[in-house]
């Protein structure tokens, strides 16, 4: 259950569940669990039953499509900002992607029935995840078309500014092999493309872990997509 006197974890922690007014998330408080994911955790394989949906407090959760050919590629990615299980809100069941946890830190979980009965009251909580649908569909088609033109290295600084959005945090526990999968692309240009910003002075790099130093030029460094990203995700309640 939720526990309201838990100061590390609350509703205001998830924009989603801050933005509801009190009425509504005491609908829902009973059903809430405070969860711990850890890095790597699998919360659903591709095709499986959506039991759970999650709103993550400080984690963070890519969904990862698998290539028949072994290589993984994110293609989208929720944290702090919104709720993990989507596509039970949209006519399925099933996941159409791996949800696996790329940072870890706490959740607020319910069940998949829950969120379905309170999304078809049409109330406050329906209109935000229907806001929120929206943002994560335009990121996810911004990135893909940013993972056709963009050079590896503006790809990289406009993912960790995404990442640092979603969690809050400059120092990211990463590995340059996660990162390449999240990217679609190889070790071996992560590394170059690493440390070109490390020599920029924008982040800093040490085995399993990245540091962003300086926001500001991380920014300047990113791509076009970047800005765009964080324009809409700047319109969601806060």
């Amino acid at each position: 259950m939720y526990d309201q006197s838990n100061p590390t974890h609350t509703q205001r922690d998830n924009r989603i569940l801050a933005a509801l007014p009190r009425e509504d998330f005491a609908r829902i408080t009973a059903h809430l669990e405070l969860v711990k994911l850890s890095q790597g955790q699998l919360l659903c394989q591709t095709g499986q039953h959506i039991e759970y949906v999650y709103f993550p407090t400080n984690a963070l959760v890519s969904f990862v499509s698998q290539m028949s050919d072994g290589i993984s590629v994110e293609v989208g990615v929720t944290g702090s900002e919104g709720m993990v299980g989507l596509p039970v809100l949209l006519g399925g069941d099933r996941a159409p992607h791996e949800m696996v946890v790329q940072i870890p830190g706490g959740a607020l979980r319910t069940s998949a029935e829950v969120i379905k009965g309170e999304f078809k009251r049409g109330g406050a909580l329906h209109d935000l995840l229907l806001r929120y649908t929206r943002a994560f569909l335009l990121t996810t088609c911004q990135v893909a078309a940013c993972n056709r033109v963009h050079s590896i290295g503006e790809r990289l600084a406009r993912w960790l500014l995404m990442t640092y959005d979603r969690c809050l945090s400059e120092d990211l526990p990463l590995t340059q092999d996660f990162i390449a999968m999240m990217l679609g692309t190889h070790r071996p240009g992560v590394t170059a493309a690493a440390a070109i910003l490390q020599t920029e002075g924008l982040i800093k790099y040490r085995r399993g872990h990245i540091t962003i130093k300086d926001k500001e030029g991380l920014e300047d460094f990113a791509c076009e997509c970047y800005g765009i990203i964080k324009a809409d995700f700047d319109r969601l309640p806060s």
